[in-house]
């Protein structure tokens, strides 16, 4: 039964909360709380969709008529579930407030911390999926995999298809090490090494492209972030929250190069002089790490890792020589913990990057998973090669993928409807 029903304009939505056990696979104790919503449209029954969002750490969509721009279409075939994976929103919520970590069931010290989040992984929120579907009697759904939601979604392809009638992906198909996929060549810079700064060797190098372009289309910005870099390497930038801003923190507002409109964003964020409370607040807003959702920085890295431990792969891979244009994507470092509100997990996060992760994508699982799979591919994303998703993809035997120049890695929001509506023609054998 729902814990809450309600109408909003053109929507009816239900609340669900369910406990599930912290630890899945073993035996340590502890329970969470799992939050979700059904979204649909009044009076009507469909099938069910289960949107996995991109991350980790963020909630799902808070849903509106209009929000996000890809649900009514969605609504068109589906009612949706907003899963708030486990960590985030309102499933047992991962923070720190008032000098104290919170949702870490009471742990404080960074050992206890960092043993409590290696149950945060795409293979704990896809067995948190299935407790859900199983409370709801559901018998089978699709899902839709935005970014590490796909990540997730196929951590889902391996372990039970036979509770997926379909799966879409949208810029979110991992790097899955496959020795037959090397041995025919197939699998992408990095061959069956494991090692996740493979993955970001490759994306050093699409953000080297984007910066480039960024640079040539706005040159007067180039200079600006040579300006602010030196300035940030001799004194620091004073941020809101805290945070003494090094060049790293400059560096990685380039993240949002990686999205549709992402140069213009940075564009006017330079527009501003740095002395302003405009440009302060704005580029602390523009930080791709935060203290909201702190699982994102502390377990980035791990959402690549298969067998391995990350130790910290955004820094190994990174080119030598980089100069204060070549601009980070989503590559974490640990002085982006070293001041403000995420200090206190630059611990956490140093104990998790040395901590080996078991396996999350079983080759063989997948090659033996018979579900209809269909993902967007981008041609250039800074976030998800389009090598690897393609190697991939491969693995999967009824797997259909869809490359496009058109969109950037964020391409399921700022479509409106046109990506999802093109997967699901592509489902249907429409396109």
């Amino acid at each position: 039964m729902p814990t809450a029903a309600y109408r909003l304009p053109a929507l009816a939505v239900e609340e669900h909360a369910i406990t599930v056990p912290l630890d899945h696979f073993g035996d340590e104790p502890g329970e969470l709380e799992v939050f979700a919503r059904i979204v649909g449209t009044p009076g009507e029954a469909k099938p069910y969709l289960l949107y996995l969002q991109g991350g980790p750490g963020s909630e799902a969509f808070r849903p509106t008529a209009a929000h996000p721009a890809w649900l009514p279409r969605a609504l068109r075939d589906y009612r949706v579930i907003m899963l708030d994976q486990r960590g985030t929103g309102r499933s047992s919520p991962v923070g720190r407030v008032d000098g104290r970590f919170h949702g870490t069931g009471g742990a404080q010290d960074t050992a206890g911390v960092a043993a409590r989040l290696r149950h945060y992984r795409a293979d704990a929120i896809v067995e948190d999926a299935e407790a859900l579907r199983r409370a709801l009697g559901i018998e089978r759904w699709a899902v839709l995999g935005q970014s590490f939601g796909g990540f997730t979604a196929l951590r889902y392809l391996a372990a039970h298809p036979a509770a997926l009638d379909l799966a879409l992906f949208t810029g979110g198909l991992p790097r899955v090490v496959d020795e037959r996929l090397a041995a025919d060549g197939l699998a992408g810079p990095g061959g069956a090494d494991p090692d996740v700064a493979h993955v970001y060797r490759v994306t050093w190098e699409t953000m080297r492209r984007k910066s480039q372009g960024f640079c040539a289309r706005f040159p007067a910005d180039a200079q600006r972030l040579e300006r602010l870099a030196e300035r940030a390497a001799e004194s620091g930038i004073a941020l809101p929250g805290g945070i003494v801003a090094g060049p790293e923190h400059i560096r990685s507002l380039g993240h949002v190069l990686g999205t549709a409109h992402g140069a213009q964003t940075l564009h006017y964020l330079l527009d501003f002089d740095p002395d302003t409370a405009a440009f302060r607040h704005d580029a602390a807003a523009a930080l791709p790490f935060s203290a909201r959702n702190p699982v994102y920085a502390v377990l980035q890295e791990s959402c690549w890792a298969n067998g391995v431990a990350t130790d910290w792969g955004a820094v190994r891979a990174r080119p030598a020589g980089l100069d204060s244009t070549w601009l980070a994507g989503e590559h974490i470092h640990p002085g982006l913990l070293a001041s403000g509100d995420l200090a206190p997990w630059a611990e956490v996060a140093q104990a998790l990057a040395e901590r080996p992760w078991p396996l999350m994508w079983d080759p063989g699982a997948l090659r033996t998973a018979d579900v209809p799979a269909i993902a967007a591919v981008y041609f250039d994303d800074a976030y998800v090669p389009r090598e690897f998703s393609l190697a991939t993809a491969a693995l999967l035997p009824h797997a259909r993928t869809w490359v496009t120049s058109e969109y950037e890695h964020d391409g399921l929001r700022a479509s409106g409807a046109a990506v999802l509506d093109r997967l699901l023609a592509m489902a249907a054998g429409d396109a």
